[in-house]
């Protein structure tokens, strides 16, 4: 029997009962015999970005050819001719024909010639600090609405909508002119204003209209309403308020307050009426007003006017200026409550899903950087989530992977464009990826990965773009954050030609360091769970020369004593040699590794130059990968043929003091012991005396591979009056003592062990050890746990691997207590 035999963690047995099928008593014994280990690591760190922005510091885009992340916005940036109506449906003329915009324009088209226009700029009209920046914004607003004057506000409701007599006219183009030449209200007055005036235009107080006056109140007459009328009474007036706001510095919160409010109001009216997009045929004049109120500059206000103007189906520059627009407002964390209070995210996400994104290729760009960067708050992360932001990602994904619908005739121009938009593809790609790299972290998220078959489609952005750095390192998080889960990691394990495709990556890039960490990092989480990933890594040509290949390159990096060991290029090993250790549980890809010249001889030399001290994590893997390899000792094992310089490498871990590092090195001569030369070498060294003190440890898995030692050093005659000398008879029984009904397994190494010990006829203690033995022997006196999972791993392996050992040793126990002699 083989002495390096390690037990599996208990906690994996109870987790792995309760996910999959309940095991057999046969499995779960074969399992725990199973000397091999799958071994474990950190996953590799990823920094925070300092500053928020469209690519990274680290992106391997250069910065002349890539959009950017900061830029002014204005309201003289955005384009009025944009909102007007997309029907050509010309309809009859309306029975008057004010000159003024205050009624509704029924041929769809804006009444350009109608509207006041501002008078030329006459000087420094305009006084005070705010002067010359009123001017520059008067000049880039184009036919502004005429204000709300004395004389209108104190009008009737019939008189406001059949403004259409020569004198009100002339009154109302006058009140324009003068605005102009006056000087702006101050914050005071305008306070004043929207206190008394907006709240009249809001829908909460359709309340205080007659029931059959109020909008979109079931049959009554107002479903008839005219919707000049509408104009007149719920729109015309807020607009006429937004105008006579001059945008400068020192705006109060109170009054960006009532401004949001008006606009939301104003939202919901338009939305009651079946107005928002482009249905609404005074787009413009709405428009005009909202693109103007940019500049009042607060972020709050903005958010609240983008979904507005969102709502109203903009495209062209003012939908890439409006998306622009909230990119800015994200890059400020402090701004990240605003978007959980407001709807915009719905606006963003309906805007992702529109099926023509390469007409809208930029806006698009913008839009998917903001939700990156506000997925970053773990909030806004679990709200998005809740909104199918997994699924809208993905879907469009598949379409910017799909290219356009539409070929142009001109194969130049076909060539150049389709150049242009795999280029915005791309960009739009390293967002997605950074976005589901960052959900990935919500432990909610997994379910829609898993439901949105998100593993396949990352693969196929892999398999597209692996030439794009920034979208390669993107995925790779994403995979070695998620692979860390047992079902993410069965998944992605299913994944047609994800380790093909891994290792294509691996050969490519082996160079960047951050990007193969992370590929090793996950193939080592799937080789720990998937018998079938350890195939197809195998079976794939090249594969373990790839492998093998990143080992003799990063071990030549850090090979000069004298050089400062990079954490990052030693990470790339830990994760590397983990990969192997794991391959080498499959007996076909073990007995191979073993087998390997190449692979043998690098794991030594990074033993023999490399401290444990300096390095634990990179020199316990390595003896640890050997300890597995040391399993297949066929003929062709370069490991059974260079066992005496691997004993004596594992001879200087012994004898230090980290206690991690004796654990693997005492394994893996628990297996080497079944070699006559190594059991010299033990005995010549005085290695068991130091194995028998691990007796004493009050750890399970210390003594178990301690016993493994002793189990194949009892072996020989010769050595068991060495054992029995140095008392390791009477510490084998205090260990079955301690820790045979909590493990099992142990205590049945335990007993074969004593079992060896006592070939020559004698053996000391043998009543206290009877003893012990009649209590263990009996099922009704045993405790077993409440836990169903855990008795079950606990009954078969008392029941197939301790009863039957115990048993045989006892009854020859009983024997020698009758008769005096063991037989």
């Amino acid at each position: 029997m083989s002495g390096m035999e390690l037990q599996q963690d208990k906690s994996e047995h109870v987790q792995m009962s309760s996910s999959f099928r309940r095991r057999t008593s046969a499995e779960i014994v074969s399992e725990a015999r199973r000397s091999l280990r799958s071994l474990a690591t950190q996953r590799p760190f990823t920094p925070q970005e300092k500053h928020r922005q469209l690519f990274g510091e680290s992106s391997s885009r250069a910065h002349d050819g890539r959009p950017p992340s900061a830029f002014s916005l204005h309201g003289q940036h955005f384009e009025v001719p944009d909102s007007r109506p997309g029907s050509g449906t010309r309809l009859s003329p309306l029975d008057h024909k004010p000159r003024l915009s205050l009624s509704l324009d029924k041929d769809g088209c804006d009444d350009e010639a109608t509207l006041p226009k501002p008078p030329a700029e006459r000087g420094n009209t305009r006084i005070g600090s705010g002067g010359s920046r009123a001017r520059l914004l008067r000049a880039a607003s184009i036919n502004r609405l005429p204000p709300m004057t004395p004389h209108t506000k104190n009008m009737s409701l019939e008189a406001r909508i059949g403004v259409d007599q020569p004198d009100d006219r002339e009154k109302l183009h006058c009140a324009e002119v003068t605005e102009h030449k006056t000087k702006s209200s101050s914050e005071s007055d305008l306070h004043t204003l929207i206190k008394h005036r907006i709240p009249q235009t809001d829908v909460s107080s359709e309340k205080e209209l007659k029931p059959e006056t109020r909008l979109g109140y079931g049959d009554t007459s107002d479903d008839n309403m005219d919707e000049s009328v509408f104009w007149n009474t719920k729109v015309l007036p807020v607009l006429q308020e937004f105008e006579s706001f001059a945008p400068g510095d020192g705006v109060s919160d109170e009054i960006v307050g009532q401004l949001c409010n008006s606009c939301n109001g104003l939202h919901d009216a338009l939305a009651e009426r079946g107005m928002l997009g482009r249905q609404c045929k005074k787009r413009s004049a709405i428009l005009r007003t909202l693109f103007r109120l940019i500049d009042v500059g607060s972020d709050r206000l903005n958010l609240t006017l983008s979904k507005f103007i969102l709502a109203l189906n903009v495209s062209g520059n003012n939908l890439l200026n409006i998306c622009k627009l909230v990119f800015k407002i994200s890059r400020n964390a402090s701004n990240d409550a605003l978007f959980l209070t407001d709807s915009i995210l719905d606006s963003l996400l309906s805007l992702l899903q529109c099926e023509d994104v390469w007409s809208k290729g930029e806006a698009v760009l913008y839009c998917v950087g903001s939700l990156k960067l506000l997925s970053g708050n773990s909030a806004i992360s679990r709200l998005l989530l809740a909104k199918g932001f997994i699924g809208t990602l993905l879907q469009l994904s598949k379409r910017l992977m799909h290219g356009p619908s539409t070929i142009s005739a001109n194969a130049t121009a076909q060539r150049s464009e389709g150049e242009g938009q795999r280029i915005i593809a791309g960009h739009i790609l390293v967002q997605v990826t950074a976005a589901l790299r960052n959900i990935a972290d919500q432990s909610e998220s997994r379910p829609s990965f898993l439901s949105n078959k998100a593993f396949f489609t990352l693969c196929l952005i892999l398999e597209n773009h692996r030439n794009d750095l920034d979208i390669c390192i993107n995925v790779a998080r994403i995979f070695s954050k998620l692979s860390t889960y047992t079902e993410c990691c069965h998944a992605l394990a299913e994944t047609p030609r994800c380790c093909s495709l891994f290792l294509d990556l691996l050969g490519k890039h082996s160079r960047k360091q951050d990007l193969v960490v992370r590929l090793l990092f996950t193939l080592g989480n799937l080789t720990a769970k998937s018998t079938e990933a350890r195939e197809s890594i195998y079976e794939e040509e090249g594969g373990i020369d790839v492998l093998l290949d990143l080992f003799q390159a990063y071990q030549e990096t850090l090979s000069p004593p004298e050089q400062c060991h990079a954490p990052e290029r030693e990470d790339v090993l830990v994760k590397l040699i983990r990969l192997l250790a794991n391959l080498a549980i499959h007996p076909t890809v073990g007995t191979a590794l073993a087998a390997n010249k190449l692979c043998v001889q690098l794991l030594l030399e990074l033993l023999e130059c490399r401290c444990v001290k300096k390095s634990e994590e990179l020199v316990i893997n390595a003896v640890a990968t050997i300890n597995n390899l040391s399993f297949y000792q066929g003929e062709s094992s370069v490991v059974r043929s260079q066992h005496t310089h691997i004993s004596q490498l594992l001879l200087k871990l012994l004898l230090g003091s980290n206690m991690d590092a004796v654990l693997e090195a005492t394994r893996v001569f628990g297996n080497l012991s079944q070699i006559k030369d190594v059991r010299h070498f033990i005995m010549q060294h005085k290695v068991e005396q130091f194995v028998i003190t691990l007796l004493d440890s009050k750890t399970p898995d210390v003594c178990f591979s301690a016993c493994g030692v002793l189990i194949n050093l009892s072996a020989d005659p010769d050595n068991r009056a060495v054992l029995r000398v140095e008392e390791t008879v009477q510490k084998l029984i205090d260990c079955l003592r301690d820790f045979g009904p909590q493990d099992w397994h142990l205590a049945a190494v335990v007993c074969q062990t004593l079992w060896n010990c006592s070939l020559d006829g004698e053996l000391q203690h043998s009543q206290k050890l009877l003893e012990i033995l009649w209590l263990y022997t009996d099922r009704g006196a045993l405790q077993w746990p409440s836990d169903d999972g855990v008795r079950q791993v606990q009954e078969a392996c008392w029941e197939l691997l301790f009863l039957p050992v115990a048993e045989r040793l006892r009854q020859r126990l009983h024997i020698e207590g009758t008769t005096g002699i063991i037989q």
